[in-house]
């Protein structure tokens, strides 16, 4: 029998290699400009084109390479960061594996201009798919100018499979905001199709004003803290500026990003009982511990660090965390002073008396309150006239012994009207057999019916969701949907890769109805809505819109923008914020009208995201209860 294992070609190996170092251009962006980082330089441009699918360039002004090691830093496993085991370590350096570059040229054309301040000309490397094509003397700056062109253009099932434009360019951004947050002393800009952000070196918090701005250096609280074991320093949020989404948490050790969920839920923790259960508070907090008790070297990304020691580090974090809430009167104050309660000792034999509250007159705590139904909107329903009555509660007649009589009158007519228990009960308010059963609304957020099953129990905010999801499907996006012109612009605030987004799809919102201006900076003024969520709120929903197209889990597969997959997330996001809400009285025409419309699609069980829209109680299981 021949021998069959054999030893895999190097450009083999550097394309699987590839798989888990290189994922999309963002990837590529992070290993070049740690490599720049490495090489000591303090001004760092990325140029960017077509979402860096056509080019990826890296300026800087490091310590560059010479001829010989120019050739070596795409070996495999070749670098100048380690030189034996025990370095891993000792690390200083963001890189030490090896693996980019090697990974990067073998799915990609690759030219390298690069020159030392000891050099008087330097050289120029073409690779293609990891084979060396030339490499002669050049005259350029010193430092390195790597230009990665056609990124994938070698594995076509991984281009292929690249998001859409606008998910791979808020990827690419967000990334960019890492890099910049963690090298606050070094010049970076970039430059995405001509749009151009520059960053300054400057503090850390000077940092944090400069790529999200919005004034967030005024919702920090300074974080501080410094032990044998870890210094801790950075920022946390002021509870009052919590978020329901995008909340900006980040965590560095030894200027290395790093994601870890302990130390997140021990940040977390700390805002107990302070913000909302669906709010999230912003954090930027430094680790600062010996490189020889964490573990880097656990993911090819380098982005999943081991602590040796965060069981001992979490008290800590947590300590510094809330002593900073408590020092700048982030969290709400106990008045012990009250002078409703007795603050003398008792005497021997005395009992304490009940603090004293003063109550309205006719003061009932039996009473039952009837308020009647406040002014609301239902898109896609009915409409109907508002109550005119204000909206207050209003209570019975406190006279207690009228309520006494009064109820022992109707118990006692009760217990005469009663029947026997073989006399047959009265039919129920449901007729089984009709064709359009009585609708019953359950706690403001149910409709209860019947079906051929059994009980029928649909969500009303799910259901007219999903009725407005096929609706805009259907229709709307054939042509331009109707919009209507606001009186006063609402203001819409984003980061740059939720800015990206919009440059992207901003056409396509407009068909959808939406009028978006861009004032200055990161701000931008909503100037027109859609007819159908004139009473909802147009940021909130242009802030989903922008967050559901760049998901992670979107595959557009094309490269062409908009997509069918695009539209249709753009119609959930629509659908969700026309829906009518949880908690809104409908009448029972509206109810009726909204069962007959939910069950006359092809697909009523499921909302777009899969949650279920109605569930069955089957007749059998109501049985079994008696």
């Amino acid at each position: 029998m021949s021998d069959i294992i054999r030893l895999l070609p190097d450009s083999v190996a550097n394309q699987i290699a590839a798989g888990e170092v290189i994922q999309r251009p963002a990837s590529v962006i992070k290993e070049l400009v740690e490599n720049a980082v490495d090489a000591g330089a303090t001004d760092i441009r990325i140029f960017i084109r077509d979402a860096g699918r056509t080019l990826i360039q890296v300026v800087d002004n490091g310590k560059g390479m010479t001829e010989t090691d120019a050739r070596m830093a795409f070996e495999r496993h070749a670098t100048s960061k380690i030189a034996q085991a025990d370095d891993l370590f000792t690390l200083h350096t963001m890189g030490f594996r090896g693996e980019a570059l090697p990974s990067i040229c073998a799915i990609a054309q690759i030219e390298l201009k690069t020159r030392t301040a000891d050099d008087q000309i330097g050289t120029r490397l073409v690779i293609n798919a990891s084979k060396v094509e030339m490499q002669e003397p050049s005259l350029c700056e010193p430092g390195s100018n790597i230009m990665v062109k056609n990124l994938f253009f070698n594995v076509p099932a991984r281009r292929k499979f690249l998001k859409s434009d606008s998910v791979e360019t808020a990827n690419i951004m967000r990334e960019f905001e890492r890099l910049a947050l963690v090298n606050n002393n070094i010049r970076l800009s970039i430059d995405r199709d001509g749009k151009t952000l520059d960053l300054r070196p400057g503090s850390f918090k000077q940092r944090i004003a400069d790529i999200w701005k919005n004034n967030i250096n005024l919702q920090l609280l300074p974080v501080e803290v410094d032990t044998s074991l870890v210094k801790i320093s950075g920022f946390v949020s002021r509870p009052e500026n919590a978020r329901r989404r995008n909340a900006l948490q980040y965590l560095i050790v030894n200027g290395r990003n790093m994601r870890h969920p302990y130390f997140h839920r021990a940040i977390i923790s700390c805002y107990e009982s302070l913000i909302p259960s669906d709010s999230q508070p912003c954090y930027f907090i430094k680790f600062d511990v010996d490189p020889q008790t964490i573990d880097v070297n656990i993911h090819p990304t380098k982005n999943e660090i081991k602590f040796e020691n965060e069981q001992q580090i979490w008290p800590i974090l947590v300590a510094a965390v809330r002593a900073s809430l408590g020092k700048f009167a982030a969290v709400p104050s106990i008045d012990f002073t009250d002078e409703a309660l007795p603050l003398e000792p008792l005497r021997s034999g005395e009992t304490p008396s009940a603090p004293q509250i003063d109550l309205p007159g006719g003061y009932n705590p039996f009473e039952r309150y009837s308020t009647p139904e406040p002014p609301r909107f239902n898109p896609g329903l009915p409409k109907r006239s508002a109550p005119s009555q204000a909206y207050k509660p209003t209570r019975q007649s406190g006279d207690w012994e009228s309520l006494y009589s009064s109820f022992m009158k109707q118990a006692e007519k009760t217990a005469v009207a009663a029947p026997a228990p073989e006399e047959t009960q009265p039919a129920l308010p449901i007729d089984m057999e009709s064709s359009t059963p009585i609708c019953v609304q359950f706690a403001l957020k149910y409709i209860i019916t019947t079906s051929r099953d059994g009980l029928l129990i649909i969500d009303q905010h799910r259901a007219h969701a999903k009725i407005l999801f096929e609706a805009y499907v259907s229709s709307s996006f054939s042509a331009e949907n109707a919009s209507q012109q606001v009186l006063f612009p609402e203001t819409l605030t984003l980061d740059h890769a939720q800015q990206a987004t919009l440059e992207e799809v901003q056409q396509e919102l407009a068909r959808l109805g939406f009028g978006i201006e861009h004032i200055e900076g990161n701000s931008w003024h909503i100037t027109a809505v859609p007819s159908d969520i004139r009473g909802s709120a147009a940021a909130e929903t242009v802030i989903r819109i922008l967050d559901a197209v760049s998901d992670e889990s979107a595959t557009y597969g094309k490269e062409t923008v908009p997509t069918l997959e695009m539209r249709r997330r753009m119609a959930a996001v629509m659908a969700r914020s026309a829906a009518i809400k949880r908690g809104v009285k409908l009448s029972s025409t509206e109810m009726e009208h909204l069962v007959s419309d939910l069950f006359s699609l092809p697909a009523p069980a499921l909302t777009p995201e899969g949650n279920p829209v109605y569930r069955i109680i089957e007749t059998m299981r109501i049985e079994n209860l008696f």
